[in-house]
């Protein structure tokens, strides 16, 4: 009995020094080589406005091909495209009607070969836009699927009877209305999550999973590199098909407001996520999760109890963040409570631009650099937007008949829709910013006069060039690419300061999140540093170029200050 006793207790002890050897490793960025992902930096493009190739005022593939050399310059690694799929374009691609083809609007498949190569030569890796929740109605299933109660792909989307008439419960669509669509030839109701023209496939049809998972096989064997997945967590619904709980009021577009319990981040997600994984696995790819979550603690389960699932969910909820240094602070400490690689994201195609977003109105430019120096410094993987590192800045429309967001068209005037932050790339000071020859698909703010890419590249102080020296220290700087985070004087109202260190490497971020001077002290001796010296490696206020002491910073408004710690 008590050899018993003893050997469970000698086994119970095993089991609990794995788990924290296995939760230390997660911890410790420090200890383990990094897969590629990790030390990469990411750069969403949005192709519509990127660059355009022919004049027809759309940009596309081999807009994209011709400014990898200023991708590569600027420190890109990987860049994701949004759909370039074939689609009817009800949602700006999002609405995909084949996947193993582009769309003629942005080229051919050839043309993709092209980039990918072309990308291959400068070390730029490609990331598709992954519609994994639905497609659109035109795609030959669903055409298949709506042609009669037993057509062979019926079961692929979701098809129910009403009640008395009306839709079969109270789900609404994320885009408004009800979620429910009536079909008058098969008489059944399909589900869409997002627009009547994007009906949801049924991930609960093992020949949808074999599907999905064979296309993105396809892909790979291209040469993408990983995809970004977008809405992952409306894969699957509840089949008993309840009632969501509604709330008070309603939501912009006049719908009841209701809790998603039975329609969104289902605990089936998580199969699909891991099986997807596997087929990325064979190829060494990378799979980015679109990951909306209410807290920090919501994103842990994306990357799988055993790190079989998301390698990089996005923390997107630092776009819903106000410009303060506690309120970063309190975010970060969180993020890194959770021992995983972290995923930043300050901008994106759905969010207004982070330089409107994030200023206050008067010192926008400062508070762009300002949040560059942050998450650029973090630990963790970057995933820049186009244009934010020039400081491009939303054009919202201003009449709803010149709208092309249907979000915009249907929500007007209290939802403007997202045309503002998907703007046409300015490279120049020329008509149309340099985009095109012939007529932008979308308005481009006068703005693009002085924010630009040449105009910026010459202006030693632009956030381009701010931009550029960030992701080259990036690069080259060991504590930064490898370091553990460790926050300082933390009950700072005005200033964010950190420090990350690695094995062989310390370095200080210092940033006056105010626009009144400050001044800082530090004791590094709490983090068994014993500094004699700083050697400044970046900073805004140049009177602190020559800096050589971190005892005390005066801190002009909004100044950042990077150095390395000997």
């Amino acid at each position: 009995m008590h050899g018993r006793f003893a050997a469970a207790v000698l086994i119970l002890v095993i089991l609990l020094v794995a788990a924290r050897a296995t939760r230390a490793q997660r911890q410790s960025p420090d200890t383990a080589p990094h897969p590629w992902y990790q030390h990469a930096v990411f750069y969403e493009i949005y192709p519509r406005s990127f660059m355009d190739s022919n004049g027809d005022g759309i940009g596309d593939l081999n807009g994209i091909a011709a400014k990898l050399d200023y991708l590569k310059a600027l420190g890109v690694d990987a860049i994701w495209i949004a759909p370039c799929f074939p689609s009817p374009q009800v949602d700006f691609g999002y609405d995909v009607s084949d996947y193993q083809n582009i769309d003629p609007m942005f080229g051919t498949l050839d043309d993709f070969d092209r980039l990918q190569k072309l990308g291959e030569a400068h070390d730029i890796k490609i990331i598709l836009d992954f519609v994994v929740n639905h497609t659109s109605d035109q795609h030959p299933w669903f055409l298949d699927s709506r042609s009669s109660r037993s057509a062979p792909k019926r079961d692929w989307y979701i098809w129910r009877e009403g009640k008395s008439g009306n839709p079969p419960n109270n789900w609404i669509s994320n885009f408004g209305g009800s979620a429910w669509q009536w079909d008058s030839t098969t008489q059944q109701y399909y589900y869409h999550y997002f627009y009547v023209q994007q009906p949801d496939l049924n991930w609960r049809n093992p020949a949808v999973v074999d599907a999905m998972y064979g296309t993105t096989e396809w892909w790979y064997q291209r040469g993408v590199a990983g995809f970004r997945l977008d809405a992952v967590d409306s894969l699957y619904e509840d089949p008993a098909l309840r009632d969501n709980p509604v709330l008070p009021g309603t939501n912009d577009f006049g719908d009841p407001k209701i809790e998603n319990k039975y329609t969104q981040a289902l605990p089936e997600v998580h199969t699909a996520l891991q099986g997807l994984r596997t087929v990325a696995n064979k190829y060494n790819a990378v799979l980015i999760g679109e990951t909306w979550t209410d807290n920090v603690a919501q994103l842990e389960p994306y990357y799988g109890a055993a790190n079989d699932e998301l390698q990089m969910p996005m923390d997107l909820l630092l776009t819903k963040l106000k410009f303060s240094a506690p309120v970063f602070r309190e975010h970060i400490d969180a993020v890194e409570a959770t021992g995983e690689w972290p995923v930043f994201v300050i901008g994106n195609h759905d969010i207004v631009r982070s330089w409107n977003r994030y200023g206050d109105g008067q010192h926008n430019d400062q508070v762009a650099k300002d949040m560059a120096a942050m998450f650029l410094t973090l630990r963790g993987t970057p995933i820049l937007y186009y244009g934010d590192e020039i400081g491009m800045q939303n054009n919202d429309p201003t009449r709803r008949e010149d709208v092309k967001d249907p979000i915009g068209r249907l929500g007007w005037p209290k939802e403007k829709g997202r045309d503002g932050e998907r703007t046409p790339m300015q490279w120049n000071s020329e008509p149309n910013a340099g985009f095109t020859t012939g007529t932008p698909w979308n308005s481009i703010p006068e703005t693009y006069k002085t924010y630009n890419v040449a105009d910026e590249l010459k202006d030693p102080n632009s956030i381009l060039n701010w931009y550029k020296q960030l992701l080259a220290l990036r690069r080259s700087n060991l504590a930064l690419l490898d370091g553990d985070y460790f926050g300082l004087n933390e009950k700072d109202p005005n200033v964010l300061s950190y420090l990350r260190k690695s094995a062989t490497d310390a370095l200080i971020v210092i940033i006056n999140m105010s626009a009144a001077p400050q001044t800082v002290n530090f004791r590094l001796s709490k983090q068994r540093l014993n500094v004699k010296s700083a050697k400044t490696l970046l900073t805004t206020q140049p009177s602190l170029q020559n800096n050589s002491s971190v005892a005390q910073i005066s801190l002009e408004p909004f100044a950042v200050y990077i150095a390395s710690l000997k």
